[in-house]
This record gives C-alpha cells, structure tokens and sequence, in this order.
C-alpha cells in the first residue's frame, strides 16, 4: 500500500477485510465525500447512521472528518460487512498518512481487522451446528 502523487494531489490507500466483504480505499485530500464503488455513500449504504457512522468512526477520532474524500472500491459480503471492512481500510491508509494516527486508532480498535466469519456446514446438519428435529419413535 502506498501513497502516490497523483496530479499535486497525495492520494493514501488501505485495504480493509471483514466476514466475506473486501474494501479497497482511497483517502484523497477534498471535503469529506464518500463514494462507494461510483456511487454516494449515503445511497449505497441506504442512508443507515449505523454504517455510516462506522465508516467515519477513523476520521472523527482524528478530527479529519471535513479533510479527506473516501473512494471506495467495495466487494462481496452484505453492508455490514462492506461497512466494517471500509473502516478498517480507512483507518490503514491514516496511518499511512501520519505515523503519529496509529496510537489512538489503535486504542478505539479500529485497526484489528475483526477473524470472524461464517462457519462451514457439517455433514448430517441442516446448517453448520442445527441439527435435525430428533424423533423419538
């Protein structure tokens, strides 16, 4: 990951992960938009608080929240998943941005990239632990 000069413009990125969705993020000197694969981000998360709020969790711990467009390049996965991966790829291309971010990013948790993901089906299971309705005769 590194940040390029694009034009007289620093452009940082970070790459995010989260259950099945990956996040490939742009932090680009500007306003404070959110674009999501060429799409508002208020349109594309369907104007939920909760995912947006996530996403610029990273910026308002720095107080940056006006500074940087978020060019997002978002796959698989549903939008809680997306949301969580942005973040985390946010909060990567911020450190990259300035050393000096990484220890209260690191403090609130939003550089550990969250393993947990959905688990296999078994054998002989409905789904990965429901078994079938036990019959007695």
């Amino acid at each position: 990951m590194q940040a390029t000069e694009n034009a007289g413009r620093a452009m940082y990125f970070g790459t995010g992960r989260r259950k099945r969705a990956i996040a490939r993020v742009r932090l680009v000197p500007g306003s404070g938009k959110l674009l999501v694969n060429k799409k508002d981000g208020e349109l594309y998360f369907q104007f939920n608080t909760g995912y947006l709020g996530a996403i610029k969790a990273p910026l308002e711990t720095l107080g940056m929240e006006n500074d940087y467009d978020i060019l997002v390049i978002a796959e698989g996965g549903g939008l809680t998943g997306q949301s969580d991966a942005i973040r985390l790829g946010v909060a990567r291309a911020l450190c990259q941005l300035d050393p000096g971010n990484r220890p209260p990013l690191k403090t609130e948790g939003y550089l550990t990239r969250d393993p947990r993901a959905k688990e296999r089906k078994k054998y002989g299971l409905h789904k990965a632990r429901k078994a079938p309705q036990y019959s007695k005769r």
